[in-house]
């Protein structure tokens, strides 16, 4: 009887976290004309304390449909520590067809969850062939003046002008017998994990979360991350989303001991800045625990050069 009252909990509880989060999809409109505009909305329900990864699209739906604005995040709080998140995706096609619109993923923790499916019938236009109202062809108009068609004109005497400077400057440095070009100075440059340090040293003096600037406090500390990536990886963080740096940086041998650190580092900035959650005190100074061991353990280890050993001819 133990054992059955145990299986029966076991499996209620897993019900009832399955249940947390829940994404919607709905569109103004399942029918539209060639070049026509419809609002596709999303509509997420999870509980506050859910780290959330939301799907976020700004170019293409699938092949044919195309996305040509994102609204902003609109959050409500729904009670019992439940909250939703709102934001609609301005859709177009210049295709007809039926299109079957694949379901939006959202992430939540380690459960991954879909939305319905939606289609979207795009239509052409239909040509009145029996009226029998044809027109001949009109004539040429003369374009109006337009200054944008002499960009190239003024960029070539732009570019003229230049050289010409640029000639007559070193015509006087040779009289002067001068270098062509001033000698600059080579200002050592700071390793990528020490700027990083000094970087995140300054946002904890600054205090920023306890002065209530969540959304900044987490953004100056993911970029701080993005770039320490991108200098120490070669990976182009500062243009990825956080799943995608995710993706990328996964499986290397020196990340793998804090890959979990960096995750939470940044799907709570994500949370912070697109869904206007407020982190809790905890999970503030986690996130900046969490990037100082992610730059100290991905430190790269200098390998001494072997000294060869001297023989005697």
């Amino acid at each position: 009887m133990k054992v059955k009252t145990i299986i029966f909990f076991t499996l209620l509880s897993h019900s009832l976290w399955a249940q947390q989060t829940v994404i919607k999809a709905s569109v103004d409109s399942a029918q539209i004309r060639i070049g026509e505009q419809t609002r596709l909305r999303l509509e997420i329900a999870s509980n506050k304390d859910c780290l959330l990864q939301l799907p976020f699209i700004t170019d293409t739906l699938m092949r044919g449909v195309e996305v040509l604005e994102v609204s902003k995040l609109d959050t409500i709080d729904l009670g019992n520590n439940r909250m939703q998140i709102r934001y609609d995706y301005l859709i177009t096609s210049f295709d007809s067809a039926l299109y079957m619109l694949p379901p939006f993923k959202v992430i939540a923790g380690v459960d991954t969850f879909y939305s319905n499916q939606l289609a979207l019938k795009v239509s052409t236009l239909q040509v009145d062939t029996e009226s029998g109202n044809f027109y001949d062809i009109k004539d040429i108009w003369k374009p109006a003046f337009v200054l944008a068609d002499y960009a190239a004109v003024f960029w070539i005497i732009l570019v003229v002008c230049i050289l010409i400077l640029v000639i007559m400057y070193l015509i006087s440095r040779k009289k002067k017998k001068l270098p062509w070009l001033p000698a600059l100075k080579d200002e050592p440059q700071l390793p990528p994990h020490v700027r990083a340090l000094q970087a995140l040293d300054n946002i904890k003096s600054e205090k920023l979360w306890q002065q209530g600037k969540d959304k900044e406090y987490h953004s100056r500390l993911t970029d701080v991350i993005r770039n320490y990536i991108d200098e120490r990886f070669g990976i182009n963080a500062m243009e990825m989303t956080s799943g995608q740096i995710l993706q990328m940086i996964q499986g290397r041998s020196e990340v793998d001991p804090v890959f979990q650190r960096l995750k939470q580092l940044l799907l709570l900035a994500d949370l912070a800045k697109f869904a206007k959650y407020h982190p809790l005190p905890d999970e503030n100074e986690l996130s900046l625990m969490n990037a100082y061991m992610f730059v100290n353990n991905t430190v790269p280890v200098q390998i001494p050069e072997e000294k060869e050993e001297e023989t005697d001819s």
